[in-house]
Formats: C-alpha cells, structure tokens, sequence
C-alpha cells in the first residue's frame, strides 16, 4: 500500500468530514466561536492520529470509513490541546503550522473557549459512530476520556509544569512523555479496533503499537527541536531547551538509536495483523521526519 497517496486519502476524507460537520452550524449566532475553531482544526497538519484509526479499523476488515467519527474526535482532541499549549500562560507560542497561533488572532479568551468547544464536541462527534458491537460504545467513550483527561494528555502536562525547574529521570522523562503525547495515540489506535470490531488480541496489539510509536514520534520530536529549522516545522525552534526532553537526557546520538528501537518495537507489535505494510511505512517514516 503506498504511504503518500492512502495518506492524502485518509486525510481528504477526514477534513471534508470536519468541513461538513462546520457548514451544518453555519447559521449559529456563535459563529465567531466555530471560526476560532476551524481556524485551527483546518490549518493542516499530518493528521497522523486520525490516519492510525482509520488504518487500525481498516485492518480489521471493516470499510474504514465507518472510523472517521472517532478520527474526528482525536483530531479536535489533539488541536485544542495546541491552542492550549500555544497560550501565553503554558508555552507562549507565536505560531503553530506556519501560521499566527489561535490567540494571536482571536485573542486569549476566545482561544480558551474554542479549545474548551472542541474538547467537548469531540465526545458527541465519537458517540455518532455506528458500531459492529453497539455495545463498546461506552468503552471508546472511556477510552477517549481517559487518555485525553486527568490520567492521561492533561495528566502529563501537568507533570511537565511540575518538573520545569528540576532535572528528571529517565523514568520521570517517560512518565511525562507517555501520557502528553503517548495516550492519544494510544487512544487513536484503540479506537481504529473498536471501530473495526476487532478482537482482543487485536486491541491490545494496536496498544503496544502506539507504545512504540509514541515514544519514537516524542523523541523525534524534541530532535527536531534542535536540528529542525522554523521553516520545516512552521514554528519557533530552541524552545525546549531549558525543559525536560529526551534529547537533554541523553544527547542526540542516543536518541536516533532510541527511535529506531522504539519506531522496530512497535512493527513488530503488529504481528496480529495480516497486512500492516502501511503502518510498518509511516512508522518507519517517522524516524528520518524534519517536520
């Protein structure tokens, strides 16, 4: 299966699920607000959460189509953790994906809000899925909560806000970590099972999967950070190195060899499945991204 082009499929048909979803609320008094919103859920980005649920239902034969109402949900999931991220109270970010951040355009309160509206729309958005067994519902809904809530992205934000004026452990790095970026990826790839009403095995498989890869994808991530330009990743570069990452941990020699053990932990988590040649393509991609 070719990586580039299933990608741009699963991306074009998640955004035009969103961009339809929007026109529906156009004649809303609000509408200020759904600007503010778009304004960020629309302005790009690799999709990569979404692009696994789609792939993880697909793979558990069901028409991976049927996935997109959780794919939107851990789209607009992660997009108001951004806007959140990017304010002048957490990181103080001027622009995100190239463009001015959501507060530099909107302003801090309707940036707040608009994250607060699509963390919240997310939970009706998943709840519309028609699934195979009707009855997981309430575990895609646990699922999605707990991975996005207390234990875990927020969870880990707050351990990060902790840290900041100590150094960490490796262990304590990890925690941070697992939870900030690892839970909703885990959370993208459950849910492509559940969507796909797959087995047990299967969904377990698909955690350990995001184990991996959320680990390679964090730590690339902070790579990036340092040998990364503005240009190539559409915001400020440098602006982690006063805090806990995995590259201050242990340089950046250590951390490519750690991608690449992560980025081969995860493949081979897949054994479960029968065709896994696109997600073994977009993990390994992961290991040489500059953006």
């Amino acid at each position: 299966m070719n990586l580039e082009q299933q990608s741009r499929e699963y991306r074009e048909y998640l955004e035009t699920y969103l961009q339809e979803h929007y026109q529906k609320l156009s004649g809303e008094p609000q509408k200020l607000l759904f600007e503010a919103m778009q304004y960020s859920l629309m302005a790009g980005g690799k999709r990569l959460r979404p692009i696994m649920t789609f792939e993880f239902c697909r793979m558990c034969g069901r028409d991976w189509k049927e996935a997109a109402p959780f794919a939107a949900a851990i789209e607009m999931i992660h997009t108001y953790s951004l806007i959140h991220d990017d304010l002048p109270c957490m990181d103080n970010d001027d622009y995100r994906r190239g463009r001015l951040t959501n507060h530099k355009v909107y302003g801090e309160g309707m940036a707040v809000l608009a994250g607060d509206a699509l963390l919240t729309d997310a939970f009706g958005i998943a709840a519309s899925a028609e699934l195979p067994n009707p009855g997981d519902m309430a575990t895609a809904i646990g699922v999605l909560s707990e991975c996005a809530g207390s234990m875990g992205m927020v969870g880990g934000q707050v351990l990060d806000i902790m840290s900041a004026e100590r150094e960490l452990t490796e262990q304590e790095v990890l925690d941070i970590q697992n939870r900030k970026t690892g839970c909703l990826i885990s959370a993208a790839c459950a849910l492509g099972v559940v969507a796909g009403g797959g087995s047990e095995e299967k969904y377990n498989a698909a955690c350990q999967f995001a184990a991996g890869l959320g680990l390679a994808f964090q730590i690339r991530d902070d790579m990036l950070d340092v040998i990364g330009t503005q240009t190539e990743l559409g915001k400020a570069t440098g602006v982690d190195s006063d805090k806990n990452t995995f590259v201050k941990l242990f340089g950046l020699n250590k951390c490519e060899e750690l991608v690449v053990s992560y980025t081969n932990y995860a493949i081979d988590a897949l054994n479960t499945f029968e065709d896994t040649s696109f997600l073994n393509a977009l993990a390994k991609s992961l290991t040489e991204r500059r953006t």
